[in-house]
């Protein structure tokens, strides 16, 4: 948009500007992201800081691995709950003396998931443009109208059904979790994500790549299930937040990664094909990486299978730990013969308050505007003169990473919680500039520097809390009988948001202007704040049992 007005806005909405944005909204991270990456020298850069954060994490991380000793158990005194039958003794899964095991390369390959998850939404792209020509798109009855009418269609489409075949898999992975364990569910996930990128890839018409783009939905929705959850069940309780959030920095990883395949696209119009199918490698990776990763062992514990459980444990933590770690795991409730939770047990009064809070959580997330921000990012930047799209991603990719880093190192120190509050507080202040930027006479001669301090600052706000601690809180918060398909449902509820939110965001910005579409959000916001200082527990510095413990008695 070349002003700060909201009829500027609507009068950029021609089909240059219409393809720009698209574009950024069907790079969008589903889960957590909500970032485009632009191709150009950024990348290099992007990266290398990306790298040296992971560096730095995962060097803490290691050393946070090798220094449980000193740790002393924490007691939690509770009282049965109202409804019985939930008082267990909860004994953390943490023990003296140093480990000889480690979870990394574990975490590393569970986070294959993640990669995939990122790249999957931001391959579509740098591609989107020589797909529609290759596929010959223009000459498609259904697509057929003028040029601006094309391109939406088919990014509806494909996008529509990326998202369509999420919310199934979200659904679909916590079920699979529950009955066939973790690491088996991340194999059984490897088919649609690899079948999926070969479709797309070998695609001679719209409907193949949609059948494609289907599956490699379904793919998606399982990852974002199950990586954060099998990443919380195996971290030591010390540094699970900063494992946590590794899982955010690899969907930013997977989705740069995506946008640099795309670099040959201008030289070679056939190479989208390629983008596309690159990503059944890292599917393949998973399924052959999760064949020799160690099962959760508190999944194998609440199975009954105490050996497996006993080598799992050995694996991650030393052998030194096996005898304490599986007494600690049984004696938490771990091994209780309790039936398998179904899905109607999660609307139970016993489970449904913390469950509605896990999907609270996300539905904030997505109504609390992330989406919008993104999609108008590009023109909110070409406002204050820079007309750069490279130079506007870098703005808003620099401050995502830089956020998620951060948050990261103060996970296991602020808190999850105190992050969160953080979070959303932040992003309704920059919602409010940014409405005001657009309206306030008073700010016509600043309107532009200003809007892209507000974008910038929402889009920091975002990563520090909103973005990352969900998916790292909802694993926690759930009691390990229905953790699974507690967090499943959770994640169904992001994409059926996110779905809605997109096919419906430009009608209500239509009817009733950017500044208050943003207005609205930041109450969102305000309501977020509300209802997470109220709801909301801290789990930093508690095992899952002791957590659970504490939700299920009332504490």
């Amino acid at each position: 948009m070349q002003s700060s007005t909201y009829a500027a806005v609507k009068g950029n909405a021609a089909f240059a500007f219409q393809r720009r944005s698209f574009s950024n909204l069907v790079s969008r991270s589903a889960t957590t992201t909500g970032i485009r990456f632009s191709t150009g020298s950024y990348f290099a850069q992007l990266h290398s800081s990306a790298s040296k954060a992971m560096g730095a994490k995962l060097a803490r991380a290691e050393n946070g691995i090798h220094s449980l000793s000193s740790v002393k158990a924490r007691s939690v005194r509770a009282q049965a709950s109202s409804g019985g039958g939930d008082e267990e003794e909860a004994i953390p899964l943490r023990s003296e003396g140093k480990s000889s095991g480690t979870v990394l390369p574990f975490v590393g390959v569970a986070c294959l998931g993640a990669i995939l998850f990122g790249y999957h939404l931001g391959v579509v792209n740098g591609a989107l443009e020589y797909l529609a020509k290759d596929l010959g798109i223009a000459d498609n009855a259904v697509l057929q109208g003028n040029l601006a009418s094309n391109w939406y269609a088919l990014c509806g489409w494909i996008v529509s059904a990326l998202l369509a075949g999420a919310t199934v898999g979200s659904f679909t992975g916590g079920a699979l979790a529950d009955k066939f364990g973790r690491t088996r569910t991340f194999q059984l996930d490897a088919i649609p994500l690899a079948i999926g990128a070969f479709l797309c890839a070998t695609a001679q018409s719209v409907q193949t790549m949609i059948v494609g783009r289907l599956l490699a939905g379904v793919g998606i929705g399982i990852s974002s299930a199950i990586v954060p959850l099998y990443i919380s069940e195996i971290s030591p309780t010390e540094i699970r937040g900063a494992l946590g959030s590794v899982n955010q920095l690899f969907i930013c990883i997977g989705i740069l990664a995506a946008l640099i395949a795309g670099l040959p696209l201008a030289a070679n119009p056939l190479w989208w094909r390629t983008m596309f199918g690159v990503a059944v490698i890292p599917s393949v990776l998973l399924a052959i990486g999760m064949g020799f990763s160690p099962e959760s062992p508190r999944w194998l514990v609440q199975q009954g299978k105490l050996t497996q459980a006993e080598k799992a444990i050995k694996t991650l933590y030393g052998k030194e730990k096996v005898v304490e770690l599986v007494r600690d795991l049984s004696n938490s409730g771990q091994g209780t013969s309790e039936p398998e939770a179904g899905w109607f047990d999660l609307f139970s009064s016993r489970y449904w308050k913390v469950v509605s809070v896990g999907a609270a959580l996300f539905l904030f997330q997505q109504l609390a505007g992330i989406n919008a921000v993104v999609y108008y990012s590009t023109s909110v930047f070409r406002s204050a003169g820079i007309q750069s799209d490279v130079a506007a991603s870098a703005l808003v990719g620099a401050s995502n990473v830089f956020g998620t880093a951060v948050a990261s190192s103060l996970m296991d120190k602020m808190g999850r919680k105190s992050l969160l509050l953080t979070s959303f507080g932040g992003m309704a202040l920059s919602m409010l500039l940014l409405s005001l930027s657009f309206t306030w006479k008073a700010l016509a001669a600043y309107s532009g520097p200003l809007a892209v301090v507000g974008t910038v600052l929402y889009v920091l706000s975002f990563s520090l809390g909103a973005g990352p601690v969900p998916a790292l809180l909802l694993p926690e918060i759930f009691a390990s009988r229905i953790r699974a398909k507690a967090v499943a449902l959770s994640l169904g509820m992001h994409w059926i948001s996110n779905f809605v939110i997109g096919l419906y965001f430009l009608s209500v910005v239509t009817k009733f202007g950017i500044s208050s579409v943003y207005l609205g959000f930041a109450g969102v916001c305000v309501l977020a704040v509300m209802y997470i200082a109220g709801n909301v527990v801290e789990t930093k510095g508690r095992s899952l049992e002791e957590i659970e413990l504490a939700l299920t008695s009332g504490a």
